[in-house]
């Protein structure tokens, strides 16, 4: 699977959308965008590369793979 974009590959998390509002109340578009981290872990026996977030990274959700380590 390639990377996607702002889009964590556990937990699905992406982009969100809402409004800046002012103190005279006006209101612009704005998003807010997940804390995307590039992890090396297993994915079908195969090192991977995929974005996680931070909190399931944290977590332990998502098993890092070793460094220096060739899998078959």
């Amino acid at each position: 699977m390639a990377i996607q974009r702002n889009r964590c590959y556990h937990c699905d998390k992406g982009v969100a959308f809402g409004n800046n509002v002012s103190h005279a109340n006006n209101k612009t578009r704005r998003t807010w965008k997940p804390n995307l981290q590039v992890v090396r872990t297993l994915v079908d026996d195969k090192i991977t590369k995929v974005k996680v977030c931070t909190r399931c990274l944290n977590a332990g959700k998502v098993p890092r793979a070793p460094r220096g380590v060739q899998v078959a």
